[in-house]
């Protein structure tokens, strides 16, 4: 590694310690219920923490910051939206969730449609988290290759073996607890770099403030960009509209947080955590854009040799250059914190999925140990994605990425059409769901429409199809 010893030892003694916590607070896990909703049993604290950090990657450590270096605080305006659609998740359909000892989001389809759709939409998840977290397993490498200097596949490889280690040991109780630390890791991290930055800054927060407001393509402190187009993407109804409809695909029907809130010990905690998680996001947001404009005045006090070429590798060349020896360990491990934490529930999620709504395995031995090899069967295809994705270009990665996003509208969509007066049958529910995964396919690919809209869009237009479908064909014949 071509960091200083020091800071190598940290950053291994921090990989080193997260495989032994999370081996050891997972451990006596005996039964299928404990690895993949912890027994039922999770504090709302710890469920709080992990849902905002599965939903936090090295991506979001350095990109958020590059927002604001760019633009302005305009980015604030999506987890308003965030905001509001976790309230209406905790108030509509957690109840659903409670109602039964289930496993997994899709249960609740098998309920109004049978296995056939709760199993396309089961696999729709695991693919695309799958094909979605590999890509972010590279991504992150990248930016670990930019700090620390290491070798592209050796750190796609131990990130990756060091998340499957103890998700496949403790499961679901392993992925909360870590994600706890990991939280508390990478907020330290980030206030320790912060702190530096303000330190480096001749004039400290004040010069901040005056370079931000001085900016002749407009005040970098701006928040509120009310004006209405559905190109922009940080602007005030895209955010509060789309983000609002995305928080409900993302953290109401996707298993990789609905499984957060199973784990929790009453419906009643499972919604406090829920809530209280979008305040704790839009606060964390703020945080990381605050670091963002420091590091716009930073740099125009400091002009760097040559200009930044993406803007999120802006917080990581001040990582590099400014670090003392000993905190580059520390941040360094904040950003394995980062990505460790959204890797390791994707591949519990993936994994208890598999289990309960494709294989269906009765006997719980059989389930918790098939639950646990689909765990490294899963790291594995990630790892394996991530080596992949250094084929690829930065735009087709992105694509990808955008792909598991507007998923989350059409799985919405599939359900608004299980909860929907009068009973939609089975075929429309299909036809519903293949109409919405063609049109956003068109959509990402052949328009400019800013991504905040694609869950509006495509929950819309799968619920359409479905619901037009269910009455010129089904009705009828009442199938």
């Amino acid at each position: 590694m071509n960091i200083h010893w020091v800071d190598a030892t940290l950053l291994c003694g921090y990989l080193f310690g997260m495989v032994v916590f999370g081996m050891w607070v997972g451990r006596g896990t005996r039964s299928s219920a404990e690895f993949m909703v912890g027994g039922r049993s999770m504090p709302w604290w710890a469920v709080l923490c992990s849902i905002v950090a599965t939903e936090t990657s090295t991506i979001t450590f350095l990109s958020v910051p590059g927002v604001a270096y760019t633009g302005d605080l305009g980015f604030l305006q999506l987890p308003l939206g965030y905001i509001l659609g976790r309230w209406i998740v905790a108030s509509k359909l957690l109840p659903r969730y409670f109602a039964g000892e289930l496993f997994t989001a899709y249960e609740v389809l098998d309920r109004h449609f049978g296995s056939v759709v709760k199993r396309a939409a089961s696999l729709l998840f695991i693919i695309t988290r799958t094909l979605g977290d590999g890509f972010r397993l590279f991504l992150g490498a990248i930016v670990l290759q930019h700090v620390a200097g290491i070798d592209m596949n050796m750190a796609i490889i131990t990130l990756g073996v060091a998340t499957i280690v103890y998700t496949f040991v403790g499961g679901i109780r392993a992925v909360i607890w870590t994600d706890f630390i990991q939280f508390v890791v990478y907020m330290l991290g980030a206030a320790i770099a912060f702190g530096i930055l303000l330190d480096s800054i001749d004039g400290g927060w004040g010069a901040v403030t005056e370079l931000a407001h001085a900016e002749p393509t407009g005040d970098k402190l701006r928040v509120f960009h009310f004006d209405f187009n559905l190109t922009g993407t940080y602007l005030f109804w895209a955010g509060l509209i789309g983000g609002g409809v995305l928080a409900i695909g993302t953290h109401g029907v996707d298993q990789l947080m609905v499984q957060r809130y199973l784990s929790a010990r009453s419906q009643g905690e499972a919604a406090l955590a829920l809530r209280l998680s979008g305040i704790v996001v839009l606060l964390q947001f703020a945080f990381f854009l605050l670091i963002g404009t420091a590091l716009f005045a930073y740099y125009s006090q400091n002009p760097p040799a040559e200009s930044f070429a993406k803007s999120d590798r802006v917080f990581a060349t001040f990582i590099i250059d400014k670090m003392p020896v000993g905190v580059l360990g520390i941040v360094l491990g904040a950003l394995f914190s980062a990505a460790m934490s959204t890797l390791s529930s994707s591949l519990n999620s993936s994994a208890t999925v598999m289990v309960n709504d494709i294989l269906s395995i009765n006997s719980d031995s059989s389930r918790l140990r098939l639950a646990k090899w689909l765990t490294v069967a899963f790291g594995i295809a990630q790892i394996v994605v991530g080596i992949s994705g250094q084929l690829l270009d930065s735009s087709v990665i992105g694509s990808v990425l955008a792909i598991q996003g507007f998923t989350t509208g059409i799985i919405l969509g599939v359900f608004a059409l299980g909860l929907a007066k009068g009973k939609v049958g089975t075929n429309s529910a299909l036809v519903g769901l293949v109409v919405g995964l063609i049109v956003m396919s068109a959509i990402k690919f052949g328009t400019s429409l800013a991504w905040p809209w694609f869950a509006l869009v495509g929950s819309t237009v799968t619920f359409c199809t479905g619901w037009m479908h269910n009455k010129l064909f089904n009705s009828a014949k009442g199938s």
